[in-house]
């Protein structure tokens, strides 16, 4: 028995079988009418050949047909992609999943209250040792000040009254700073220390403080701290140190009394002050000729503002900056 495969491409696959009696033979298909001949006992063992026509082959072994992904296979079946794409396509994978997550929140949310609950404990017990030492602090303060707590509240209360007395004194200037008097303080004083100056030169920087003790004495009896005895006492003191203890000449000894005279002694005190020390540099410049001293030249040193004439100075422009403030205030006021 013989059966004949006209073409395995046709739609209409059928075998023919005709009886022979013959030896079964096997006849080998051609290029156009492919054929192969079946033996009573089965299939021919030789492997199938291919047409020229149409390339496709026939897998004998089913259990790698078996073996696919069969969820593999139904996705790409499933899907409308070309066959010629599939392979060059990676697929998104799934987002995790998240609603674990909120049963391991719920469980640290737990665990966490028993740890807050275990450092609620910690911190009862570090500030109960804090207090604990605080206290030990104030007692020990209390056993100082128990000694020297008079020397502080002295200190403390002096600090105070400094503190209120420069507050009062910049309200002072900047409500009733007298700028014409302040003007002629710096006007005659500087008239003072020029004919000093130019006497003997570097007189006004070798002595600063001196300068500053004078100013502050002349404020004292202009603002009625000190009375006039007392005032013309200092003054004189104040001579005699520069005089016998500095061993200084007369018109570097005079220089501070001459200046703070002139700037707050009353006008006939001033032209006396003036014209006197005026005459007593030109007696000691005259006098130093006469004994044949050469006057070197002395390299002058950098020359400071005194103290009280900077003071002076700095009261004025406070009240003329204050008072243009409160002019252009009530100018925007207005306007």
């Amino acid at each position: 028995m013989s059966s004949t495969l006209p073409s395995l491409l046709s739609p209409n696959f059928a075998f023919k079988f005709k009886p022979s009696s013959s030896f079964p033979r096997q006849q080998f298909p051609t290029t156009t009418n492919p054929q192969f001949t079946r033996n009573p006992i089965g299939f021919s063992p030789k492997p199938l050949r291919f047409t020229p026509l149409k390339r496709f082959a026939v897998n004998e072994d089913s259990t790698v047909v078996a073996g696919l992904d069969q969820a593999e296979k139904e996705l790409r079946e499933s899907s409308t992609m070309p066959g010629r794409f599939r392979d060059h396509i990676k697929e998104a994978t799934n987002p995790p999943l998240k609603w674990p997550w909120f049963l391991a929140m719920a469980f640290l949310v737990y665990a966490w209250r028993a740890v807050l609950f275990e450092l609620s404990n910690w911190k009862n017990a570090a500030f109960g040792i804090v207090r604990f030492i605080g206290y030990v602090f104030k007692y020990v303060f209390a056993l100082l000040y128990r000694f020297i707590g008079n020397p502080i509240t002295f200190t403390i209360r002096s600090i105070e009254d400094l503190i209120y007395g420069i507050q009062a004194f910049y309200s002072w200037i900047i409500t009733s700073a007298p700028v014409p008097d302040l003007t002629i303080v710096i006007f005659f004083a500087s008239v003072v220390l020029a004919i000093a100056e130019t006497t003997v030169p570097n007189c006004i920087s070798d002595q600063p403080y001196v300068l500053t003790v004078t100013g502050l004495i002349g404020y004292a009896a202009v603002r009625g701290v000190i009375s006039e005895p007392l005032f013309w006492t200092l003054l004189v003191g104040i001579y005699g140190f520069s005089k016998f203890i500095k061993r200084r000449d007369n018109v570097s000894s005079a220089m501070p009394v001459a200046a703070v005279l002139a700037a707050v002694g009353e006008p006939w005190v001033r032209f006396v002050v003036i014209i006197s020390y005026t005459a007593l540099a030109i007696y000691q410049y005259s006098k130093m000729l006469v004994e044949g001293k050469e006057i070197e030249e002395i390299e002058r040193q950098g020359n400071k503002l005194p103290i009280p004439l900077f003071l002076a100075a700095l009261a004025i422009g406070l009240r003329v900056a204050a008072k243009w403030a409160g002019y252009r205030h009530l100018t925007w006021m207005i306007v």
